[in-house]
């Protein structure tokens, strides 16, 4: 306070003007005030001004519209415009001219909000290029602040490459098109991709008025799809099909290329009106037939993988872009074909023997079996006629079964020669695929690989035996087991069946035998070589009535002739004697009949 003590009032200043609010003016207070008011822009609430951006700061910006306060704006209203600065001139919306604290309010958003839907048509109207800011993602697209309106930006609409990652675009300022409104339900649809459009399009009138096939040209990978790979040439894009990556097979694109990755491609075709060009990779590099060994030939065996497998081969690589086929047949010495997945799978390394060669067609055929011994060398002395074996059951038909004693040597047992007694009308009664059956070799034809074999020739053939116990009037107890239109199959003993025709097969009481029944059976016929026994149920009691009836006109003869048994004594007593040793012999033969039943 020492420095202020010689401190003294100015002697000439008018205390009393100063206090009527004057002072050295010649003005009142009210009339500086009303002075002051008039350098002042007139504004009033609730209206839209320009302004200067005067100071920018992390949270606000201060905005001078020439009111005797400036105005502040929350630095978020302007997300949009990231380019933002001092002394730029901006639209605000005045809140209020002076709250409580005697700060002018504004906001830039209500600005532009205020006229938004006007402008957003007139750039629809006018094609003209829009700035705004994306928000954030939403379902199939974006979100994007349009002079104040939520504008929705379609993810194919972004740019013209498929975008990978969405989430790097929240956050900036673009510029777009207005390419769709919805007046009804005021939604807008703005294009970011149609920007770049027109460029694009006449860069890809210029790069494809220059294409030759043949031209060697780099792009980058656009797009990798299961077929095929989009390249970007610049601007227009092509294609190379799977077919054309590599030389070798190609199961998926990846394996072969990237995405971004640049490369050099080769245009092999193009189509001015669409625009479509087709690539190639593989045809930069000379083709692999081409550098195969000058040596190689027929009877080599070479290494490979499978590449390839179907019902009828394999494809087997020996070297990429080298394919030879493997068919099934070549797979196995078995004459049975089967598929080709039986023996092989994918990626399966083997070895194999070159069976043909044409490098002008660029074609190989391939065999595996080869590298084993054919069965069929040395057959005389492994399969003799008359030698014993197993086979294993293969296929049926109707004649027959197929079985393989080993791999390669095959043989057929005719259904004739399955069983000595039992009639099988299909080979599937007998036996079952994939069984063992014991053989005995018949025949063998070594021009189509192929041995005769029997079965029921492994044993002895009962039907010289049956000839003795099965003769012609012998009557055996029977069990009918099939009953058909012609007649009926009759299981007799010793597994041994005979056929009954219908009329053979009446009852004594006039009644048809039915499926099941076991009855008395007369054999009326008997033939060992065709091993058929024709038998009677009907002939037996048949027989007796005829007997009964004979033996009744022999004793009606006898009464006849009784006169004449002093002349011819011998001949009547021989001819009673003839006729009651018939009687009691049907008598037996009845009261056996009657037993059985």
């Amino acid at each position: 306070m020492e420095d202020f003590k010689n401190v003294a009032p100015l002697q000439e200043f008018d205390w009393d003007a100063f206090e009527n609010g004057s002072a050295g003016t010649g003005m009142t207070k009210e009339q500086l005030e009303q002075a002051y008011d008039n350098t002042l822009n007139k504004v009033a609430d609730n209206e839209v001004v320009m302004g200067t951006v005067i100071s920018i700061n992390k949270r606000e910006v201060i905005v001078n519209i020439g009111y005797k306060s400036d105005g502040i704006i929350p630095i978020s209203e302007f997300r949009y415009n990231p380019d933002l600065k001092v002394g730029d001139e901006v639209e605000v919306y005045i809140e209020n001219t002076e709250n409580k604290k005697g700060q002018l309010l504004l906001s830039h958003k209500r600005a532009r909000s205020s006229r938004s839907w006007d402008r957003v048509n007139e750039a629809l109207e006018s094609q003209e290029i829009v700035k705004g800011f994306i928000k954030c993602r939403t379902k199939g697209g974006m979100i994007v602040d349009v002079f104040g309106i939520e504008a929705f930006l379609p993810g194919s609409q972004i740019d013209v490459k498929p975008i990978r990652d969405y989430d790097v675009f929240v956050g900036k300022t673009m510029e777009f098109k207005v390419i769709k409104i919805n007046q009804e339900y005021r939604n807008v649809v703005v294009s970011h991709k149609a920007l770049i459009e027109e460029e694009l399009e006449q860069q890809k009138k210029e790069i494809i008025g220059k294409l030759e096939k043949g031209q060697v040209l780099e792009g980058t990978v656009k797009n990798i799809t299961s077929y095929g790979v989009f390249i970007d040439l610049g601007g227009v894009d092509g294609l190379i099909h799977i077919t054309d990556l590599s030389w070798g097979r190609v199961s998926d694109p990846k394996e072969i290329v990237e995405l971004d990755q640049k490369i050099n491609v080769v245009i092999l075709d193009f189509d001015d009106e669409k625009k479509r060009i087709a690539l190639g990779l593989k045809q930069l590099t000379p083709h692999p037939w081409d550098s195969l060994d000058a040596d190689l030939k027929v009877g080599d065996v070479v290494k490979g993988k499978v590449v390839v497998i179907a019902d009828y081969g394999a494809f087997i690589e020996i070297a990429p872009g080298v394919e030879g086929l493997i068919h099934v047949s070549e797979m196995s010495w078995s004459q049975h074909l089967r598929s080709a997945q039986d023996f092989l799978k994918k990626d399966d390394e083997v070895e194999a023997v070159i069976l043909t060669l044409d490098r002008n067609e660029r074609k190989m055929s391939l065999g595996i079996k080869q590298l084993k011994q054919d069965p069929w060398d040395g057959i005389d002395e492994k399969y003799p006629v008359g030698s014993k074996h197993t086979a294993t059951v293969r296929n049926f038909t109707s004649f027959g079964i197929f079985v393989e004693i080993e791999e390669g040597v095959d043989g057929l047992i005719h259904i004739s020669d399955l069983s000595w007694t039992k009639k099988v009308k299909h080979p599937s009664e007998f036996t079952s695929i994939g069984a063992s059956i014991d053989v005995v070799v018949l025949e063998m034809d070594k021009e189509n690989r192929r041995l005769s074999l029997g079965h029921k020739q492994l044993e002895e053939n009962p039907w010289d035996n049956y000839e003795a116990v099965y003769t012609v009037d012998s009557i055996h107890e029977g069990k009918i087991t099939e009953m058909m239109d012609k007649g009926a199959v009759i299981s007799l003993a010793e597994g041994v069946e005979g056929f009954a025709t219908p009329k053979h097969l009446v009852k004594e009481d006039g009644s048809q035998a039915q499926q099941g029944e076991t009855l008395q059976f007369k054999v009326i016929e008997f033939n060992k070589d065709s091993k058929r026994i024709i038998l009677s149920h009907s002939r037996i009691f048949e027989d007796i009535a005829k007997a009964e009836a004979r033996a009744e006109k022999k004793a009606a003869r006898k009464a006849a002739g009784a006169k004449k048994e002093e002349k011819e004594p011998e001949i009547k007593n021989q001819a009673a004697a003839t006729t009651l040793g018939d009687i009691d012999a049907l008598a037996a033969l009845k009261e056996q009949l009657e037993g059985g039943k």
